[in-house]
């Protein structure tokens, strides 16, 4: 799905709480936009916890100026970066299911709903990525022109892992979203992960083999020079230090989901 060719409007009444967890950082000039697009969405029982890095613009304020109840702001005295920020922002989520959001992205209309509808048969749910002021799609590291993720793949858990391990599946923690009951799980990160919790997600979904991919292109993301997930391919020294983390990361997890 795209811009011009929305997902579903549907009902939020009845529907599961949800909680969004945002980390900021000097986002002031796009996120009361991405907050905006994400209150569109959300009932009067659901929440948005953001989680201040330390920002040194006006973040914090415009984000109080939405003036939501739903929305929970929480500052942090320094600087941590973003994976332990979002650790904290998925600690306070209070609802039943979690869906995760970058400061900068817009979310397309009826996300929620369709990811609350996979998240009633999953403990984790994956979608894909439209581009604002960028390209038509996203390309791959090994030449793909449009790298996404496939419904068909959601029970090839195996070949996921490899896949992630490899640096060949496109999880994107802003197109995540994930059960409360399985936060418990997924935190605490451990003290090396100091990037990809996205793919520590994701790696979890898989590990616990109760992960669904869904076609629909659910976020726009917006490019810009300031975006924290990098566009451009990796020395081989990090590719390297990464691929390391990451089996460490799907051991971890193993013992955790099946201890």
């Amino acid at each position: 799905m795209d811009a011009a060719n929305p997902l579903p409007a549907w009902s939020r009444e009845g529907a599961p709480t949800v909680s969004v967890c945002m980390a900021t950082y000097n986002g002031a000039r796009y996120v009361a936009g991405q907050l905006r697009s994400i209150l569109d969405q959300l009932g009067a029982d659901d929440e948005v916890v953001v989680v201040d890095d330390a920002s040194t613009d006006d973040t914090v304020a415009r984000v109080r100026e939405l003036d939501d109840p739903r929305i929970r702001v929480i500052e942090a005295e320094h600087n941590r970066g973003y994976v332990r920020t979002f650790a904290q922002a998925l600690g306070l989520a209070r609802r039943e299911l979690v869906l995760l959001a970058d400061q900068d992205d817009v979310w397309v209309p009826g996300r929620v709903d369709l990811m609350v509808e996979a998240l009633a048969h999953s403990e984790v749910v994956a979608t894909n990525l439209g581009t604002l002021d960028g390209p038509e799609a996203i390309r791959g590291p090994y030449g793909q022109r449009d790298w996404r993720l496939r419904s068909g793949q959601s029970r090839q858990h195996a070949r996921n892992v490899l896949g992630i391990l490899a640096g060949n599946r496109p999880y994107y923690g802003c197109a995540m979203g994930i059960r409360r009951s399985s936060v418990e799980r997924v935190l605490p990160f451990p003290a090396f992960l100091t990037e990809s919790h996205d793919l520590w997600i994701a790696l979890y979904g898989n590990v616990a083999r109760s992960i669904v991919h869904l076609d629909d292109r659910t976020v726009l993301r917006r490019f810009h020079g300031e975006n924290v997930t990098p566009d451009r391919p990796r020395g081989p020294w990090q590719v390297a230090r990464s691929r390391l983390l990451l089996l460490r990361s799907a051991a971890i997890l193993w013992r955790r989901t099946h201890r």
